[in-house]
């Protein structure tokens, strides 16, 4: 069955210049990447379509065992909407492409919020970036809006009952980085949000702000709801991004949530990320190398022609 949004939430899904892409481990945690989501999305059908480089290839082949994912409409800069609510949407994944046609077609969404392809040898450069993408389509199974002071409403099917609590991992539930500079890191950024997997197998997200961190953890505060009691692995990605995504920083964690009486600790087992520059010119050529490499890696996991 379709989920039909309100026209609230199709001014946030079409008009936010970037959201959190959430997918699910082998381990059934959760990793949020930070993408553009171009507003791409057909209300009657309930769908909505991102884009990723094929010189991604984890990503993909991980979607590939696990099509249940994710997006998190969390942020307004530069985009087009001044509403304030977080708006989840879950579903599952189909994946297609590289589609030249299709990519073509789409370039007004793409300039809208990405700016103008490059031409020359940038655009060369560029290749694998812009056209060696393949589309995500997203069959929206629950569309969840939260607002300051929580819940908000529920579109399409109920939310389910807590997960239960996880197993502790062999190697510990305990940090295996630095809290204390991963803390600081993440805390200057603006957005950071939590993700774990719920308890109908999709994943879920939460904004959160940054506390105190000590040998054992950080904790972690949140404005959308109650997170689940117990323990699990969960991922935490914090981010920040300008103007067409030229100029970018994140920070991505996976690691083990523990909640008792309300109260949430998340203990960091790894750490990773990148800074991007403001210069358009620094940020392609940074790009297009990045997605060759990538693409190489594709071929091997037979991602890519």
């Amino acid at each position: 069955m379709s989920v039909h949004w309100d026209d609230e939430v199709d001014d946030i899904i079409g008009a936010d210049a970037a959201a959190l892409f959430s997918y699910v481990t082998p381990a059934k945690g959760v990793v949020m990447m930070p993408m553009a989501p171009l507003g791409v999305r057909d209300r009657e059908r309930g769908t909505i379509t991102v884009t990723t480089s094929v010189g991604l290839p984890k990503k993909l082949d991980r979607l590939r065992s696990n099509r249940s994912v994710a997006l998190s409409f969390h942020a307004r800069e530069h985009g087009y909407s001044s509403r304030p609510e977080h708006v989840l949407v879950q579903g599952t994944a189909t994946l297609s492409g590289p589609d030249r046609a299709w990519l073509e077609s789409i370039t007004p969404q793409w300039e809208r919020f990405m700016g103008k392809r490059h031409g020359g040898p940038l655009g060369r450069l560029m290749d694998v970036y812009y056209w060696e993408r393949v589309a995500i389509t997203i069959a929206v199974t629950r569309v969840v809006v939260y607002g300051d002071e929580g819940l908000v409403r529920v579109i399409g099917a109920e939310l389910p009952e807590d997960p239960v609590p996880q197993q502790a991992p062999a190697k510990g539930a305990g940090p295996r980085v630095d809290v204390a500079k991963a803390a600081a890191h993440a805390a200057r950024l603006p957005h950071s949000l939590l993700g774990w997997v719920g308890g109908d197998g999709l994943p879920m997200t939460a904004r959160v702000q940054w506390g105190v961190a000590d040998e054992h953890g950080v904790g972690l505060t949140t404005t959308d709801g109650a997170l689940p009691e117990g323990g699990r692995r969960a991922g935490l990605t914090s981010h920040a991004f300008q103007p067409h995504m030229v100029g970018q920083e994140q920070r991505v964690h996976t690691g083990w949530l523990s909640v008792s009486g309300g109260e949430a600790q998340y203990a960091p087992h790894t750490n990773s990320g990148h800074a991007l520059p403001r210069s358009e010119t620094l940020m392609a050529v940074g790009a297009g190398l990045a997605m060759r490499a990538g693409r190489r890696k594709a071929r091997k996991l037979g991602l890519a022609g």
